[in-house]
């Protein structure tokens, strides 16, 4: 799938202040069930936002931080794509709530996309595509979710799973760079397995009924995973020997290994960054990058290989080379930041 020759600058993903661990699972759950999750899992830890706390307010802290590293003024930007299941509104969409909290200039486009944990990939392959026609070639691509708001906080097939988190990447059209290689997929029949069904128009409650077939997403993981990162290094002519690190949507460390074997990849190429964060949906590749690999990416070249799944069934990899990034952190939302908030409306 044709690329167009986008390069990263910077990367800032920003969590909430709080905290929830395996302590706080055992209030509602016996503390052995917590603690044979937590093996499975891979997850010890989350970050949960408080009441009132959005994924637009994460993403202005995480934007703010990285257009400041960058020394990028908002007249520069000429596109913002956000990603995200969990905007602040039915409407305006989050891009544009960005859009005013940042202050860009009046030609920015801005576009909203409702994908999951597929979301960073496929926006990677999006906002290239649409720089190509755009006067400014600077973008920042949001992705993340506040998936606790999803579901009831005693949900034993998903609470101990999900926090919450925003990322912002800075993407700027470099023709000097080769271009990424992307390979995406969708499969609407895998719809039923993982749905909220409430809030949308046939179901337009306000209810928290995040569900997900867990055997349905294993299932699918390991029979489009592997086959979808295969095709990608074969459209960029890599070998798995060249790829420095090979950085999978965070969903579960179980799972993941089981790739990581299926795929012939070495484990030392595979970062693992969800024991303190869990699944933060499109946020969970960025966050990998920030937290494990934010030495190397400031420092060398490297070669990536990016793979995201989920919700759909949608899938997506993408085989992109990175010069030193200017700025590649994790940064902490206080608990009473709110900095997408629109004076005079409330937070919901």
């Amino acid at each position: 799938m044709k690329c167009q020759p986008l390069a990263i600058r910077g990367v800032v993903c920003a969590v909430p202040q709080a905290q929830q661990g395996l302590q706080d699972l055992a209030r509602w759950m016996d503390a052995a069930e917590a603690e044979k999750i937590a093996k499975a899992t891979g997850i010890r830890q989350r970050r949960i936002a408080p009441e009132g706390q959005t994924v637009a307010d994460l993403a202005v802290l995480a934007c703010q931080e990285l257009m400041q590293g960058l020394g990028w003024q908002p007249q520069d930007i000429g596109l913002v794509l956000f990603v995200t299941q969990t905007p602040d509104y039915q409407l305006p969409s989050n891009a544009h709530v960005m859009h005013r909290a940042l202050g860009l200039a009046s030609d920015c486009i801005c576009l909203e996309t409702a994908l999951g944990c597929s979301g960073y990939v496929h926006g990677l392959w999006q906002a290239g595509q649409l720089m190509a026609g755009l006067p400014r070639k600077r973008a920042l691509l949001i992705v993340g979710d506040t998936t606790s708001t999803t579901f009831e906080p005693q949900d034993r097939s998903v609470a101990p799973l999900f926090g919450d988190a925003a990322a912002a990447t800075a993407l700027e059209w470099d023709e000097s760079l080769p271009a990424p290689h992307a390979v995406l997929g969708n499969d609407g029949t895998g719809a039923p397995y993982l749905i909220q069904k409430q809030g949308g128009a046939r179901s337009p409650g306000s209810m928290r009924s995040l569900f997900m077939d867990g055997t349905q997403v294993f299932a699918f993981t390991l029979r489009e995973v592997p086959r979808n990162v295969r095709a990608t290094l074969a459209e960029a002519g890599w070998g798995i020997d060249e790829v420095d690190h090979v950085v999978l949507h965070q969903a579960n460390a179980m799972m993941m290994t089981q790739l990581a074997r299926k795929m012939e990849i070495p484990l030392a190429k595979l970062p693992l960054a969800l024991e303190q964060f869990g699944n933060t949906s499109s946020a969970s590749i960025p966050l990998c990058m920030t937290e494990t690999l934010a030495a190397e990416l400031t420092q060398r070249p490297l070669k990536l290989l990016l793979s995201g799944f989920g919700v759909g069934w949608s899938w997506g990899s993408v085989a992109l080379q990175t010069r030193p990034l200017a700025v590649c952190k994790t940064i902490e939302a206080a608990s009473d930041f709110h900095g997408a908030r629109i004076p005079g409306l409330t937070s919901s």
